[in-house]
């Protein structure tokens, strides 16, 4: 078990390949767009990769990362399909826990049914879920209604991103895996092939930065079909929330997608934030699967 901060090339490509295989088996990536940048380019010095090899052959991967310090460090883990139920997860994971002194919150994308049996072998508890929900595109949209005074451009690289980091920095403070970004985070999504600026939409009032809305389109590697839109982020500076900025700027960004010839879009939002997903549905979002996050029984909820 090697467990580095950063792991070399060729380790690099082994842990690559793993993620890979588990994908086409699985019909989901095993890890969240964080940990596979992380992966690839390095980042947080505090976070963790575990790389396990059996008889020369790299058969796991695990990305720990320290973002929340309150809640515990975030893992996603993953076993190459064809070396499962040989307790390869399980060493993994026991390591894990003693990287991360028994306070690993453990990501399962897709509610994997091993992932919940590997959680209920170490007493984890199914303690949070993310919704992943879609609609079709074809479907009617709304007409975009605007606050007052409000106006929506397209993100500037090279110019926005300070202000950018503060408005998402305040609209989401009390959700450290968003809100935490730093401008490295940012720039290193700007440097990714599927970064485009015509669909990062910045809402001004005057000339203040009050809202955005944060499109992407995933390849059909990504997720096991044809590309696919996603509503990739959406925040609301607190002064605006309750004008119906955030309905507006959802609404601009479902238009952009549908403009690109998407048949589909989809997003994620937390099971425990109803008046989010209650938006969602009246906009016609319907839930399409689910990620859930185990952590130890005795976990401060």
């Amino acid at each position: 078990m090697k467990i580095s901060e950063r792991l070399d090339d060729g380790e690099i490509a082994d842990a690559l390949g793993v993620v890979e295989a588990a994908t086409e088996a699985d019909g989901v990536r095993p890890l969240n767009e964080h940990a596979m940048l992380h992966l690839r380019y390095g980042g947080d010095p505090r976070a963790r990769s575990l790389l396990l090899d059996a008889d020369g052959t790299t058969v796991g991967y695990a990305h720990v990362d320290p973002a929340d310090e309150a809640e515990g460090p975030s893992v996603e883990l993953v076993v190459h399909p064809a070396h499962r139920r040989r307790g390869h997860g399980a060493a993994l994971l026991r390591a894990v826990l003693e990287v991360t002194g028994g306070r690993a919150r453990l990501w399962a994308h897709g509610d994997h049914p091993g992932a919940a049996a590997l959680a209920a072998a170490f007493g984890l508890d199914r303690m949070r879920s993310l919704w992943r929900m879609r609609r079709p595109l074809s479907a009617p949209l709304p007409d975009v209604a605007l606050p007052d005074g409000v106006l929506v451009r397209t993100f500037v690289p090279g110019r926005d991103e300070e202000a950018w980091l503060a408005v998402n920095a305040a609209a989401f403070a009390h959700h450290p895996e968003q809100g935490a970004w730093t401008l490295d985070d940012l720039r290193q999504r700007e440097r990714e092939p599927w970064f485009d600026p015509e669909g990062f939409f910045l809402a001004q009032r005057g000339d203040r930065l009050v809202g955005f809305h944060w499109t992407k389109i995933h390849g059909s590697s990504e997720h096991g079909h044809e590309p696919l839109g996603e509503v990739y982020v959406v925040g609301v500076d607190p002064s605006q929330q309750g004008t119906g900025l955030g309905r507006a700027l959802t609404l601009v960004g479902l238009r952009h997608l549908r403009s690109r010839g998407l048949a589909q879009v989809m997003l994620y939002v937390d099971e425990a934030n109803p008046a989010a997903v209650r938006l969602y549905e009246r906009l016609g979002f319907e839930r399409w699967d689910v990620d859930v996050m185990y952590a130890p029984a005795t976990h401060d909820r």
